[in-house]
């Protein structure tokens, strides 16, 4: 995996300053990068790191920066460059080809030349897996399922019955797509199931995180879309649509019925209550509460930031006491006003 700094260079249209000739065996942090790893600046605050790191090469925005290493490749973005190069120095990530004799498939499945199949994997009848896929150890795929060219399933990922997913998609371990949306109708003595008709699809392009869940539909399908990314423990209710290239961060629920647009970015540890839409562009900042929908782009944040115990303490025993404060503020308004009245009419 190892290419020279001018190749790299090429990859990402960038400029080298420094010797072409340099062999790059991997990636690393200003710090902690060696003589034959390459690292890059993205951010101004890690600057003072240039001078002391011992990384053979950097990625950096001007040529001014380019002055403070030995090697260095000038490039317009290099948090971006730094991306795109990653994909050079992905180690091996399963030791088998084909399907592995372990393997549980329905004679009524599909499954294109040259799959990955892993150790333990279930696919049940009519399932279609398209050629490029690999699909990893403990995998389920159920009844119906459809998995588009290239897409990769990490280990014990389950596909529900008819779930359909687009290509070049990625499916971390432990996620589980097409599971029952919570649907119950109150009932005498308890609840009513509400079977879940329908399912989920999902679009090209995305990356669904770690024990992430996303629930089929009611009726109609849970959709998302085209670029879509996904971290770790994130719940997507049924029947939610998010847009294309929309990015949700770890620890996010969403409620039923809910859609999101395009080009959104939700921060970790968001609520998103049921049946709300949400702008294309729209920015969500950690841990906020959104109760109502959200008609126009830009960024929104609700909660309380972090502050010394001390205070925080005095300020929620404010907060408690607003609406009282409030009513005394109605009453002393009034008071004035009738006040005003006297010295007018006098």
């Amino acid at each position: 995996m190892s290419h020279t700094l001018g190749q790299l260079a090429a990859k990402v249209q960038g400029v080298v300053k420094g010797d072409s000739d340099l062999l790059i065996k991997k990636l690393g942090t200003l710090k902690g990068a060696t003589e034959c790893e390459l690292s890059f600046l993205a951010n101004p605050k890690y600057q003072n790191q240039l001078a002391s790191s011992s990384a053979g090469a950097v990625l950096v925005k001007t040529e001014a920066l380019a002055q403070l290493v030995e090697n260095a490749i000038v490039v317009s973005n290099p948090y971006l460059a730094f991306a795109q190069l990653s994909h050079l120095f992905v180690p091996p990530i399963q030791c088998w080809s084909g399907v592995h004799p372990s393997a549980v498939i329905s004679p009524k499945a599909t499954i294109a030349d040259g799959v990955v199949v892993g150790p333990n994997v279930v696919i049940d009848d009519d399932a279609n897996i398209a050629e490029g896929c690999a699909i990893g150890a403990g995998c389920v795929i159920g009844r119906g399922a459809k998995i588009g060219k290239g897409t990769r399933l990490y280990p014990n990922v389950t596909f529900y019955h008819d779930v359909v997913v687009g290509e070049a998609c990625i499916f971390h371990s432990s996620s589980v797509i097409g599971a029952d949306g919570f649907g119950f109708a109150p009932k005498e003595g308890g609840w009513e199931k509400i079977d879940q008709l329908g399912s989920v699809v999902i679009g090209d392009n995305v990356e669904v995180g770690a024990s992430t869940t996303i629930d089929r539909g009611a009726i109609e399908n849970t959709l998302i879309g085209h670029g879509v990314k996904i971290d770790n423990q994130v719940q997507i209710a049924h029947n939610v649509v998010i847009g294309d290239n929309t990015a949700i961060a770890a620890s996010t629920a969403i409620a039923g019925s809910t859609k999101i647009g395009s080009f959104c970015t939700v921060s970790g540890g968001v609520c998103i209550a049921g049946h709300l839409t949400l702008a294309d562009n729209v920015h969500i900042t950690g841990m906020s509460m959104i109760s109502n929908s959200i008609t126009e782009a830009g960024s929104y944040s609700s909660g309380m930031g972090m502050e010394p115990t001390a205070k925080w303490r005095r300020t929620v025993a404010r907060v408690r006491r607003i609406d009282d404060m409030a009513k005394q503020f109605l009453q002393l308004k009034q008071q004035v006003n009738k006040f005003l009245e006297k010295v007018d009419n006098k």
